[in-house]
């Protein structure tokens, strides 16, 4: 990545697997411009609210945050309040893609903020064609408000 230059998606995501799968998976459908993986918590947080790596506090955050729950470090949940309760990210569209089923999660997630939960599906076809239609609504169809 590069500094200076907008960032579409904050991928927080600790898995190795998931996170070329999912850098795959938007490549594929050219939808990869400008993709910044954070591999814990507090790297992800770190990579929004210190001017030093992009955030808020410079032109351009991210468009798009996919995140994952279950990270060392900082958990995911701790991660989407955060973003959350701060007005410079609060707008920004923050879809959960993890394994965790447990209703719990996801109504935490959603009294949290949460945009959208997804369960990450095991199929690598399925896996793909879930973050390319992810990609495709969140970055092309949905209009956010202007930074």
């Amino acid at each position: 990545m590069n500094i200076g230059q907008p960032v579409e998606i904050l991928l927080v995501e600790d898995n190795p697997d998931d996170v070329i799968l999912t850098l795959h998976a938007l490549r594929a459908h050219h939808l990869s411009n400008q993709v910044q993986v954070a591999r814990d918590g507090e790297e992800a947080l770190a990579f929004l609210f210190d001017p030093e790596k992009n955030g808020p506090h410079a032109p351009s955050g991210p468009r798009l945050i996919l995140l994952d729950l279950k990270l060392p470090k900082l958990n995911g949940l701790e991660v989407l309040r955060q973003i959350k309760a701060d007005p410079r990210t609060r707008s920004i569209p923050v879809v959960v893609l993890t394994t965790s089923r447990e209703d719990r999660d996801i109504e935490t997630c959603y009294a949290l903020g949460a945009n959208s939960y997804i369960i990450k599906p095991v199929d690598f076809e399925q896996f793909t064609s879930t973050v390319h239609t992810l990609g495709l609504y969140w970055l092309l169809l949905n209009q956010g408000p202007e930074s």
